[in-house]
């Protein structure tokens, strides 16, 4: 038996899976702890008009970024053994989010001027540019493609923690709203700049060129695609909401779906870790790489199942306890998004797990973009009129939809169970 358990505990991914699970208490979970605190600090008005920043930030996030966290972290997995050619990955990495931040950044700007609750808040709007360059420019990934999870692990619950003491010792009223986004990106410059540190001691430096900058962006091209297509319904569904309603009405559909994503981490993790492992099986053994994957599914989609029961069940105590007085409309929306829940296990799964490993980008790319086109069109209807209510059912349709038509690439175009007849034999990747 102690025999097993070591085994067990000293597998790569076990202990892959533990580190991340620690990433996602401080990504997820710790910021629940500030909730209570900041709802009571800022009001529904200031709390709403910070995740309405914090979603143009992550918008400009999504951009920069440009899906190299699984387009560059699936190359570097395949190529961990060669420290020459991580660098190059990595350089045009560097290049390509240099320019694509000159351009999020003025577009950024450029919607300022027009929104008047951005007006309003010029603070704020610095400071939530501020946290989305730094969070954009985090070699994380990196560490990730490594498999290097412990290492990430701490840096980021580092700068998590640090970030939450900064809210409790300096954000004191609705003025101080700004500084919610500026210690938010305080952390995660640091954790950039140990993270390059310790990269660079394993690769040698390059500087960006042309051609690596090219092929990075060639690279993350179908990535950013997905990344679109999902953030049209996650990140900028806040964003949306606020052109049409209140901050307050803001505020309470950003505080049930901030629950909702703090309480979907619990399952990230898997797909997080299983996600480079498979991407190196799929080249190496793809029985094996389909074995993991089956295990993995069954993990995500049954936990997904069990913690959208509970959410639904336990809405009125959630709220009471982390949102506090005056957010008990948050209650409907957030038993809505519960169903979220079970879908969004379904989807993660099947994409992280199944297609993204095998090469298939290109018909998830398809999928993700009409559920974003999907999610922005119900929102544009249901918004306006049902506000906060509407747009949590936006979210539940779109979720739907993807996974459906996840599920059905699935089983007719890989062996998602043994004996299905409808499985095909798998392609060799490609985008």
């Amino acid at each position: 038996m102690k025999s097993l358990a070591g085994r067990f505990f000293g597998s790569g991914i076990v202990q892959n899976a533990i580190a991340l699970y620690g990433v996602q208490f401080s990504y997820k979970v710790i910021p629940l702890i500030t909730f209570p605190y900041l709802a009571i600090t800022l009001g529904p008005d200031g709390w709403g008009a910070v995740a309405f920043v914090q979603s143009l930030g992550d918008l400009v996030v999504l951009f920069v970024e440009f899906g190299f966290s699984l387009s560059a972290t699936r190359e570097v997995a395949r190529r961990r053994d060669s420290p020459n050619e991580c660098s190059d990955i990595l350089a045009g990495v560097l290049g390509a989010q240099i320019g694509l931040s000159i351009i999020a950044v003025t577009g950024a700007l450029l919607i300022a001027y027009w929104v008047p609750l951005l007006q309003k808040n010029p603070k704020l709007l610095l400071a939530g540019l501020f946290y989305a360059l730094a969070q954009s420019f985090n070699p994380l990934w990196f560490l990730a493609g490594l498999e290097k999870m412990r290492l990430k692990a701490g840096l980021d619950i580092s700068g998590k923690v640090l970030a939450l003491c900064g809210i409790f010792l300096l954000v004191h009223s609705p003025a101080d709203s700004w500084k919610v986004l500026a210690l938010q990106g305080v952390p995660a410059c640091l954790s950039s700049v140990i993270g390059f540190w310790l990269i660079y001691r394993m690769i040698p430096l390059r500087f960006p060129s042309l051609i690596l900058v090219r092929e990075s962006l060639q690279r993350g091209w179908p990535m950013f695609l997905l990344r679109s297509g999902m953030s049209l319904y996650i990140v900028g569904n806040t964003f949306v909401l606020g052109l049409f309603a209140p901050a307050s009405l803001v505020g309470y559909f950003a505080g049930a779906e901030k629950i909702r994503s703090a309480i979907f981490g619990l399952l990230s993790p898997i797909g997080s870790v299983l996600y480079p492992r498979l991407s190196n099986l799929t080249h190496h053994s793809r029985d094996k790489a389909i074995r993991l994957a089956r295990i993995g599914t069954v993990l995500v989609i049954g936990g997904g199942l069990v913690l959208g029961l509970l959410v639904y069940v336990f809405a009125p105590l959630l709220i009471e306890l982390l949102l506090g007085p005056g957010f008990e409309p948050v209650v409907p929306v957030l038993r809505i998004l519960s169903l979220v829940l079970p879908l969004s296990a379904l989807t993660s799964s099947v994409a992280l797990q199944w297609l993204l490993p095998l090469g298939r980008d290109a018909v998830v790319n398809r999928i993700f973009m009409c559920a974003g086109l999907l999610s922005i069109s119900l929102a544009l209807v249901l918004a306006p009129k049902f506000a906060h209510l509407g747009m949590a059912w936006a979210v539940v349709c779109t979720e739907a939809f993807m996974g459906a038509s996840l599920v059905w690439v699935v089983v007719r175009s890989t062996p998602f169970w043994n004996g299905s007849k409808h499985a095909t034999k798998i392609s060799q990747p490609s985008n």
